[in-house]
């Protein structure tokens, strides 16, 4: 059991690493044929263990929130909201540090590919909150 914990681990700062290395924000498949990008795999691992193991993601997303990346931050403040159930400002706050931030991020939705800063997609966020 004890390698098994380990491994999990280790799995899970890799995709949290991931997040951080990331270009492009994207949450499902892209393009015609639906191909899930690296970064949203990650981002999918990651989230399956926000229930599992809520504390031990919570201080790998907080540290990404501030070395990720642009891509990285959003996902950061994404997976955050995830925890809203064990602390309800934890989302809000994740996306109200980011509100100011200048850095460019692309996204893609299907077979739309568009760029925004990150603090622009933090305050269409926290509007929608």
């Amino acid at each position: 059991m004890f390698g098994t914990r380990r491994k999990k681990d280790s799995e899970l700062a890799k995709a949290v690493t991931d997040l951080g290395q990331a270009t492009t924000v994207a949450f499902g498949g892209v393009g015609i044929a639906g191909r899930l990008l690296p970064e949203t795999e990650a981002y999918q691992r990651v989230a399956a263990a926000v229930t599992d193991h809520p504390a031990s993601v919570r201080d790998l997303l907080d540290r990404l929130l501030t070395t990720g990346g642009p891509a990285g931050r959003v996902y950061a403040a994404t997976l955050l909201e995830l925890l809203e159930l064990l602390d309800p400002a934890t989302g809000r706050a994740a996306w109200t540090s980011l509100r100011g931030d200048p850095a460019q991020v692309r996204n893609i939705s299907g077979c739309v590919m568009g760029s925004t800063t990150v603090g622009e997609y933090a305050a269409e966020r926290l509007a929608g909150a």
